[in-house]
């Protein structure tokens, strides 16, 4: 029996099994789709050798120190402060605007007191600002906005900024001095080895069994758990009763030039031109040193694996309704970017992961964050790249795990074998195999009536 199954390895998912394994010493099942951890911030060498962000550029920014720390238990950082530049009316430009946006861009030489006035004389009033384009044009005037925002906002959510709510823009600053980063925050890194290892330190600990390439709602049916978190869409977990939430989606093209270098930034944006919104080379973010680089090129899609909410009105009123059948659900819990249908940083995931993971044992954060136990269980390893099969036949079957006790279910056929941890001298790791049934990958070999020692 686990105590929680987990659907989903991406931040959300593996910071919480992290949490009740280490330190609340739950037996959890971690389940993903995807054949590998991570969720959308995996890393991995292309046929070159280059590390790459698989689904895009994740550059790691918060202003939690708690945060931070405790991300740094499974990884050493590589200090990194991330830039951007914007390719508009034909010269690269630094986004947010700044100084020497602005200077570059009109030929001008203003002072930041000056910068000031001259936005405040193109700027727009607007008494509340509801849309996306009021937050602009109220700020820096309606030219800068067609430069540099509607269209990169347009391919970016396939609708004009007049039709999005205020925070999409209002995430993005602008500012009258010359500091050209693209985030503030007090601690910005990248994780030395890669987001993949991080991962990996953070999920090996023998309470965490982790099963790839796996749907949740067949593995529900053979693996017996008492409560489930669950990271995934929301309207997805209760079968779009109300209807789909819109998300948008993203298409990644990569490419690798046989030269050192390609662009003078991590990422250029392109508001205005190409169909693409941003291009980005991975070795200003890692580090790495290579004779050849490795590019992406970003395609927004209406259609795809779901990746950013769609920050509407009539959009949170539909969330609204998924949220109260949520609520009402027990022993499920919603965590994540997807599963609460908000528009989150990576380090926003990480500390709502970690609140959930407080309400679960009593404590409160800081109290749940440093909590450490010892593990009860012994890891059971499951063939990551096997083919899950259904589980036929209604004969009985039998395995001794680890220790001496035995395990009965609804098996095809007769069978035993001994655990890799068993008392005596013939325990053995089980063999990989290339077909197996989800009760095989983990261990039971009957259904999910089977008890499991």
């Amino acid at each position: 029996m686990f105590d929680y199954l987990i659907v989903g390895a991406g931040f959300a998912g593996s910071v919480i099994a992290e949490r009740l394994a280490r330190g609340a010493n739950k037996k959890v099942l971690l389940v993903d789709r995807r054949n590998h951890i991570g969720g959308n911030a995996y890393d991995c060498f292309d046929d070159h050798g280059i590390l790459i962000h698989k689904y895009g550029p994740h550059i790691f920014h918060t202003a939690s120190k708690e945060v931070f720390d405790y991300l740094s238990r499974f990884t050493d950082w590589r200090q990194y402060q991330h830039r951007v530049l914007a390719w508009v009316d034909g010269q690269l430009v630094p986004i947010p605007i700044n100084l020497d946006t602005i200077n570059q861009l009109y030929g001008l030489n203003l002072n930041s007191f000056e910068l000031d006035e001259w936005f405040a004389s193109r700027a727009e009033k607007k008494e509340i600002c509801k849309t996306s384009e009021d937050v602009v044009v109220s700020k820096i005037g309606r030219e800068l906005y067609e430069k540099f925002f509607r269209g990169y906002t347009r391919k970016q959510w396939g609708l004009d900024p007049s039709e999005l709510d205020a925070q999409v823009t209002a995430r993005v600053p602008t500012r009258t001095n010359r500091d050209d980063r693209y985030f503030t925050d007090a601690y910005q890194a990248m994780p030395k080895f890669g987001f993949t290892r991080m991962f990996e330190k953070m999920l090996d600990h023998p309470n965490i069994t982790v099963l790839l390439k796996a749907d949740y709602r067949d593995v529900k049916n053979w693996a017996p758990y008492r409560e489930l978190i669950f990271t995934g869409p929301v309207d997805e977990y209760f079968d779009n009763c109300y209807g789909k939430l819109p998300y948008r989606c993203l298409e990644f093209k990569h490419e690798t030039l046989n030269k050192e270098w390609a662009q003078p930034v991590a990422v250029i944006n392109y508001p205005n031109d190409y169909t693409y919104t941003r291009v980005t080379e991975f070795k200003h973010l890692t580090g790495q040193e290579h004779q050849k680089t490795s590019l992406v090129y970003e395609f927004s899609r209406a259609e795809g694996d779901p990746y950013y909410p769609i920050p509407r009105a009539e959009n949170a009123e539909l969330y609204k309704q998924y949220a109260a059948l949520a609520e009402q659900t027990p022993n499920v819990h919603f965590v994540g970017r997807l599963a609460t249908y908000k528009y989150y940083n990576m380090d926003q995931v990480v500390a709502q992961a970690l609140t959930t993971f407080a309400k679960l044992v009593g404590k409160t954060r800081q109290e749940a964050t440093e909590l450490k136990t010892d593990s009860r269980i012994t890891r059971i390893h499951v063939p990551m790249q096997a083919e899950l099969v259904p589980l036929n036949g209604n004969g009985n079957g039998h395995s001794h795990g680890p220790g001496n006790g035995s395990r009965n279910g609804n098996g095809n056929g007769n069978g035993h074998g001994r655990g890799k941890n068993g008392n005596g001298s013939n325990g053995h790791a089980p063999k990989r195999r290339g077909r197996v049934s989800v009760a095989e990958a983990l261990g039971i070999n009957g259904g999910s009536n089977g008890e499991r020692v």
